[in-house]
């Protein structure tokens, strides 16, 4: 301030406190950048909902520019999708509620559709006026094709596109549903091919997995679009055919069926033959439910493969009687190991040049209260099938050793064999709990022989070896049992670290009515003589097969011209006796 003459006499100074001012210039730089960076597109329209502004992820988004919708309606985005009424319930939310939130389909500047998610709020003063709306919305093209993909991978075969065994499921309980309300037939075809294990395992998996492929598009071309053609695993398909008129329908697509898969399939240059066996059961006659008519289908199937397979079977109140059978001996048989039912009877292998015992295969008996001595044919695929044959091949294998290592213990030197079944090696049998057994036991190593068949080794022949070579490493014996009866492959002989190669049963029964099987015989014993392999010959019932056997080099010998399977305690007796007498 100053005086009349101009001189400073005071001095003012107004302070502002701008804390709140520079605090909301903050957050508007800040609400700025986040406008400007989002990925999200951010639209805000007036009262009469004309576009203001939009961010720059609302152009990367629409592909549109700023000055090309600001003043415009956004129903120039609208997709054309929704109906009416989907946007007068959106309105109605975001009026009473304030906001609106889900999926929407839009427009492209390009005229492409996308899905988004949208989130709607408007804006009020405070006293309630309406003075804006704000959008955000999101691409959500690469989340919906994620769960597309989840969706098909849920209930999509990868290899073939066909629905798979869950969604097929869910088609047959709805078609019940329906064939129940409007009274109709259903037939479900459990189709099973012939002759599928061949290719694959002369072709190649690739050849196989393209032959699947060919054969579901056949089978798709042999129903109507409204019907349902899936895969339920491997070589097998099933097909649902909805409101069928009578019996015949389905008889006729079975035909039909028939035709189409008896043709050859051209693969790497090569003309394939498939056949099928189908199984073919009914709604309501056969079954009310989806699991029953899954069942029938199948044991139909199994009925037609037994009658010489490339045919068709409808299922018969004789199967399920067989399926009851089946379940009673299935309960039967998880209560007989429980309950110390099973028990194992000893064949002696004798040494052919003079007839002594030097070992015993294990066979496995089960001595059922009602039934009496049950025989393994009867139920070892059912112990297969079920699962059941870890815990008795387990007991099996603890058994046989601890009574080799009795024998042992009593000086008898007896080699105990026993059989090991595929299902046990696809179940996790490690070497290392045979080798804890032996241990517990008391047996060496060396006193047991596992039996292999050789349609075993060749499943899953890079996983086998190994486990195999493991098995050597230990000192176990190895052996290819029913040799002859499946590939009989020199290269794979070559690779297994086999010990003995029995000869198959039936090569020895058929020798006399066919003289041809002596060539294979000599063929056999000379290719497992170059490999330093033993020779067992399965099956010698008269003294006649035992002097072929002898002649042309054949190590040793089992069958019931020597012995049938005894009891343990009867075996002492027949090794310091020998079985001489046999001769």
């Amino acid at each position: 301030m100053r005086d009349p003459q101009g001189g400073i006499t005071h001095f003012i100074a107004v302070k502002e406190d701008i804390t709140a001012r520079k605090r909301s210039e903050e957050q508007l730089r800040m609400y700025g950048t986040v406008f400007e960076t989002i990925t999200e597109g951010i639209m805000v329209t007036d009262a009469d909902n004309r576009i203001k502004i939009v961010n720059p992820a609302f152009t990367r988004i629409t592909g549109y520019q700023p000055e090309e919708v600001v003043g415009e309606n956004p129903r120039m985005l609208s997709s054309g999708r929704h109906s009416p009424a989907f946007y007068a319930e959106l309105w109605e939310s975001l009026l009473e509620r304030g906001s609106w939130s889900g999926e929407i389909w839009d427009r492209r500047r390009d005229g492409t559709l996308y899905p988004a998610w949208l989130s709607l709020v408007a804006i009020f003063d405070e006293r309630r006026r309406l003075l804006e709306y704000v959008a955000v919305f999101s691409d959500i093209t690469h989340r919906k094709e994620s769960e597309e993909q989840i969706r098909r991978q849920a209930n999509y075969d990868a290899l073939t596109g066909l629905p798979n065994r869950s969604l097929l499921r869910d088609r047959l309980s709805g078609a019940l549903k329906s064939a129940r309300r409007e009274r109709w037939k259903v037939a479900l075809l459990f189709v099973d091919l012939d002759r599928f294990k061949e290719v694959n395992d002369s072709l190649g998996h690739v050849a196989g997995d393209e032959l699947l492929q060919r054969i579901g598009e056949r089978l798709r071309g042999c129903v109507r679009e409204a019907d349902t053609v899936a895969r339920f695993g491997g070589d097998e398909f099933v097909l649902l055919l909805e409101d069928i008129k009578q019996v015949s329908d389905a008889a006729d697509v079975c035909k039909k069926i028939l035709r189409e898969l008896d043709g050859p399939v051209a693969l790497h240059g090569r003309d394939v033959f498939v056949g099928a066996s189908i199984g073919v059961t009914l709604y309501p006659d056969d079954a009310a439910d989806a699991n029953t008519m899954l069942r029938n289908a199948d044991m139909a199937m199994c009925r037609a493969k037994d009658a010489g397979r490339n045919n068709y079977q409808f299922f018969t109140l004789a199967m399920n009687e067989q399926v009851q059978h089946r379940i009673e001996l299935e309960r039967d048989l998880r209560q007989a190991l429980e309950q110390g039912q099973l028990l194992l009877h000893y064949q002696p292998i004798v040494r052919l040049d003079d007839l002594r015992v030097v070992g015993v295969e294990a066979l496995l008996r089960w001595r059922h209260p009602e039934r009496g001595l049950v025989l393994p044919d009867t139920f070892i695929t059912l112990a297969e099938e079920s699962g059941l044959i870890a815990p008795i091949g387990r007991w099996v294998l603890r058994m046989a050793c601890r009574q080799a290592g009795s024998w042992r213990a009593a000086g008898l030197a007896l080699k105990v064999s026993v059989n090991l079944s595929s299902h046990q090696l696809a179940m996790g049998l490690e070497v290392g709990e045979i080798q804890q057994i032996l241990g517990e036991e008391g047996l060496d190593p060396e006193g047991l022989n596992i039996e292999i068949t050789e349609s075993t080794m060749m499943e899953d022949s890079e996983a086998n070896l190994e486990w195999l070579e493991q098995a050597k490493a230990v000192g176990v014996r190895l052996a290819i049992d029913d040799f002859g009866t499946g590939y009989s492959s020199l290269s794979y002989l070559k690779r297994f670290p086999m010990d003995t190669l029995k000869i198959d049963r039936t090569f020895i029964r058929d020798v006399e009515e066919h003289p041809e099987d002596i060539s294979l015989i000599e063929a056999i014993i000379a290719m497992a003589g170059s490999l330093g392999l033993q020779v067992v010959a399965e099956g010698i019932e008269n003294p006649a097969q035992l002097e072929l056997m002898r002649r042309h080099g054949c190590d040793l010998g089992q069958g019931n011209l020597f012995s049938e399977a005894l009891e343990p305690g009867r075996i002492p007796d027949l090794v310091r006796v020998g079985v001489a007498a046999a001769e």
